[in-house]
């Protein structure tokens, strides 16, 4: 597979794992994984900082295409191609606009926030 094939894949995968993660055929260990993965790919926290030179992006380009791909494998096959399908009809008429989807990475930053104060004081 390509390159630009690889991409547009986990662009699919990506809200596919979200959505499976909310039926009940998924196995707890594909669970565990979906959140891991979702959690890395909505975190504005990476575990190297993209300010870092080439480093930066690597981990983007190389630790979520494995989460993603060891997640995709813990589904069963059924369940993830009709989650694939399901997303596709998410993003049919763009960006979804529900702002809950926001609200793990509002709780990741008011968490970071509360530590440093605590920190601080």
């Amino acid at each position: 597979m390509k390159f630009k094939e690889r991409a547009k894949q986990l662009k699919k995968d990506i809200p596919a794992v979200f959505l499976a993660l909310s039926k009940k055929e998924t196995p707890p260990l594909a669970r565990v994984l979906g959140i891991i993965t979702i959690g890395y790919a909505l975190s504005p926290i990476d575990l190297i900082p993209d300010f870092i030179p080439v480093l930066g992006y690597l981990d983007d380009i190389i630790i979520l295409p494995l989460l993603v791909a060891a997640t995709v494998k813990a589904i069963p096959r059924e369940l993830i191609e009709q989650c694939r399908l399901e997303s596709e009809q998410i993003w049919k008429d763009g960006k979804p606009k529900k702002w809950y989807f926001a609200l793990p990475i509002i709780l990741v930053w008011v968490i970071i926030i509360t530590l440093v104060i605590k920190a601080l004081l």
